[in-house]
């Protein structure tokens, strides 16, 4: 038995060759088949080949000789025999199986690079955008994202050339990550603390300590909301 798509191929080059004498070439095949490559005509043709349907002939373009055709492409009335096996039916999907949807997308703005180490001077400019999933993000609110530079929120999971997510508020929980703007010229990732009034900037690497400063100097940009890793 041939394959659905051997058989179609077995039969455009015999209505070919019945009507024009020679057999048609590879992009015909190709084309005619909607395969994407010649590799795969290829691979059909060594298939009839193998099994006694055609001869190549050497030295010779387009050098192509039926040897002999199925019963059903014989026998007029009968409906080709062919195995299926160029699309497989579908596995059935397993009992609990949660449906895939199409996942709805913002783009957001990077507005720059925020230290997670040593702040570094705060950018106030978009330099490009970054697709984020809609559940990651409140219809109520606004947002932006910064690329992550430095290692001292490591053990809060974020890491060097992540890209965070942040909902713009002035406010903040203790324990909260947030983007601190520190005497309005220096930009920082760490965890919010209030003692008094005093604010304690927390790093999540034993590797730096924690920065002490007078409220007045510190001032909330946002929240962490999500990050986007790439590997």
């Amino acid at each position: 038995m041939l394959t659905r798509k051997q058989m179609e191929l077995l039969d455009f080059i015999k209505t070919r060759m019945d009507a024009d004498g020679v057999p048609p070439s590879f992009d015909e095949m190709k084309d005619a088949l909607d395969l994407r490559s010649k590799s795969g005509i290829h691979r059909l043709i060594t298939a009839l080949e193998e099994r006694g349907f055609i001869r190549r002939l050497a030295h010779r373009a387009r050098a192509l000789e039926i040897v002999k055709l199925p019963d059903a492409m014989e026998k007029p009335g009968f409906s080709p025999r062919v195995i299926a096996g160029n699309k497989p039916n579908p596995a059935p999907a397993p009992r609990g199986a949660i449906p895939i949807e199409r996942v709805h997308a913002i783009e957001l703005s990077v507005m720059g690079r925020i230290a997670a180490g040593v702040p570094i001077e705060a950018i106030s400019h978009a330099s490009h955008t970054v697709a984020v999933p809609g559940s990651m993000i409140s219809s109520n609110a606004d947002y932006y994202a910064l690329e992550v530079k430095g290692d001292s929120m490591i053990e809060a999971g974020i890491n060097d050339g992540d890209i965070v997510i942040i909902r713009e508020q002035s406010t903040a929980e203790n324990g909260d990550i947030i983007v601190a703007l520190i005497e309005d010229a220096e930009a920082t990732l760490k965890r919010y603390r209030r003692r008094g009034n005093m604010i304690a900037l927390e790093a999540a690497n034993p590797a730096y300590e924690t920065r002490v400063l007078p409220e007045h100097l510190v001032r909330i940009q946002g929240k962490l909301s999500g990050l986007i890793r790439n590997y």
